[in-house]
This record gives C-alpha cells, sequence and structure tokens, in this order.
C-alpha cells in the first residue's frame, strides 16, 4: 500500500505540473502574449505590406474604449491618470491630464521620442509639456507605445514594432469620440525626436488638418533615420543593418519613408530646433523645412541657439509659449 500511496502522489503531483503549465500558455495566448519555442532555427517572417503608407491608408481603424484607471498626482488646475486603449487588441497604457471645471475641453496628443526601456516610466519624456497644456485648458493623452509601461510587449520583429506606432495614435484619434472629457474637434499633435516622425507619418496617413508642433523631430529617409544611430549600439548594428538589408531585398522603402508623401500633410506645423542638437542633424530639419515649403504647406520655423535635443539649456519655455499660441490660432473657434 505504501508503494501505491507514493506512486498515486506522482501522478498526482504531475498532473498539477501539466495543469499549471497549461493555464500558464493559455494565458500568455489570451493576453497577446509571444512563445517562441528556444530551439525554432528561424524567426517568424513578417508581412510588412500592411505597413506601407498607401496600405495604412485605406487599412480600417477600429475606435477604443480609453479608460481611466488610477490617479496618478493631483495638480491645482488638472489630475493625472494611467489611462489605457486598445490598438487591434494589444493593450496601449499612457499618461492622461484632465483640467478641472466643465469640459468637453480640446485634446493634445503627445507623443515621445526615444526612451530606454529599462528607465522609462509612465509620462517620461512627455510630462513637462502635458502639464504645461493642462494648465492652460488641455486635455492631454501620452501613450506609452507598445513594450513601454503598462502596454503589452512590442512585437519580436523591431521593424513591425516601428510601423505599429502611427497606427496607435490614428487609433487614440478615432477614439476620442468615446472619451466625454474630450472634444474630438479641436485635437493638435506634439511630437518629439522619434515622436515627431510618427507625427508626421500620422499626418500623411490621415491628411487631417491637426495643428502639430514637432520639437528637434527625426525626418531622414528611412532606412537613414534607423541606420544614423546604430554606431550607438553595442553590435554598431550589425543586427539592425541585417534586418534592412533583408527588408530592401523584397519591398520598396520610399513606400514606408516619410520624405516620400509630404505632399499629403494638410495641416499647419510649427517645428523647433537646437542649433547645438547632438542627436538630429541640424541639415535634417533645414531639409524638412525646405520640402514643406516647396510644396507650400503652412510651416512655422524656429532655431534655438546653443540648445541641445531636449532642450535643456533654457529655451523649452520660449517654445511651449509659441505652441501655445500656435495652437490656439488654428484650433476651431
Amino acid at each position: 500500500m505504501t508503494g501505491l500511496k507514493k506512486h498515486l502522489k506522482i501522478v498526482l503531483f504531475g498532473s498539477v505540473i501539466t495543469l499549471i503549465c497549461f493555464l500558464g500558455l493559455y494565458w500568455l495566448i489570451s493576453q497577446n502574449k509571444v512563445f517562441l519555442s528556444p530551439l525554432s532555427p528561424e524567426k517568424i517572417k513578417v508581412d510588412y505590406n500592411p505597413y506601407s503608407f498607401p496600405n495604412l491608408k485605406t487599412r480600417p481603424y477600429y475606435p477604443s474604449e480609453i479608460a481611466f484607471e488610477k490617479i496618478l498626482k493631483h495638480e491645482e488646475k488638472f489630475t493625472s491618470y494611467l489611462f489605457s486603449f486598445s490598438v487591434d487588441g494589444r493593450r496601449i497604457t499612457g499618461m492622461a491630464n484632465v483640467p478641472k471645471g466643465e469640459g468637453p475641453w480640446p485634446v493634445a496628443l503627445l507623443i515621445r521620442g526615444w526612451v530606454d526601456e529599462e528607465i522609462y516610466q509612465t509620462g517620461l519624456g512627455t510630462e513637462k509639456m502635458a502639464d504645461f497644456l493642462a494648465q492652460n485648458g488641455f486635455l492631454t493623452l501620452a501613450p506609452d507605445l507598445i513594450g513601454f509601461g503598462g502596454s503589452d510587449q512590442a512585437f519580436p520583429d523591431m521593424l513591425q514594432t516601428r510601423f505599429f506606432q502611427p497606427i496607435t495614435i490614428i487609433t487614440l484619434l478615432d477614439s476620442l469620440g468615446n472619451l466625454p472629457q474630450a472634444d474630438p474637434e479641436k485635437v493638435v499633435l506634439w511630437g518629439h525626436s522619434n515622436g515627431g516622425q510618427i507625427a508626421l507619418s500620422v499626418l500623411e496617413i490621415t491628411e487631417k488638418n491637426i495643428p502639430t508642433s514637432l520639437w528637434a523631430p527625426v525626418s531622414a529617409p528611412f532606412p537613414e533615420s534607423i541606420l544614423h544611430y546604430t554606431d550607438e549600439l553595442e553590435d554598431q548594428g550589425q543586427l539592425i543593418k541585417k534586418t534592412l538589408a533583408e527588408f530592401e531585398k523584397e519591398y520598396s522603402v520610399s513606400q514606408y519613408s516619410i520624405d516620400s508623401f509630404y505632399g499629403q500633410i494638410q495641416a499647419p506645423l510649427i517645428v523647433h530646433q537646437g542649433i547645438q542638437d547632438e542627436s538630429i542633424p541640424l541639415k535634417w530639419t533645414e531639409n524638412l523645412i525646405k520640402s514643406l515649403n516647396d510644396l507650400n504647406k503652412e510651416v512655422v520655423y524656429y532655431k534655438y541657439a546653443g540648445e541641445n535635443h531636449n532642450f535643456h539649456y533654457g529655451s523649452a519655455p520660449l517654445a511651449r509659449e509659441r505652441d501655445l499660441a500656435f495652437f490656439k490660432k488654428w484650433l476651431k473657434p
């Protein structure tokens, strides 16, 4: 009997472990997590066709509920919340500032630049501008983007993650009608660094008349906009270069590059650039401004002597005031 009991305990223990593993795998799948066998000889091949600008223009976008999940801070004129919404079945989180008083409020969507995920926390890269706009009567929404904050994890493929960002912002724009505190007829965009590249992509894809501010935008053609930074990586960008080489064998890079579609921008722009920017070559922004002017686009351009990429040397307050005046000028009365 002792041997039989021992055998039954082993069988029962094994069954419990199997059940736990099964439930764990089910949870990963249900949460849109990626499960790849470490024995897989190759990564999953991605079809990038849906992410070309022409295809992003014609694809459907599905508005989402925007949920305020918890309070992050109280200020005199506004309250900050952690918010979440859904993009193609994936959860995206971010920081929302809601002014106190009667709404609905004009809305500012803020798109941050690159941040190391190891130090990132919700609001990093957008909080100062968001607070300034909220103090001046704007409801602000600054998404963490996929793979950051409380959002679902990024795609295994770096290019797919990059191409997903405009979809995120367009979905959020289309979801504003589900937020009672927001006035979806009065919307502005603000983007810094790579967030500027995303904002330009959104304007080209949607052709919407959304007043937009760009701070030191990444505006080089794709894939130069990626390759420029590869020397800073531990492998000197070997993985990225290999990925891009494979991409260029099958796809036309012009269909994925913002410089091919400047003519589709229908929005007024204000651009700020520090002359001593260590991350964005001045010639990139100068070329952007020239291209927009050649196309007779509405653009205001400010350069700041002695200013760096993150506007740490005193120009930020002036740039914010210029943005506020610009937004008020172009929003519908």
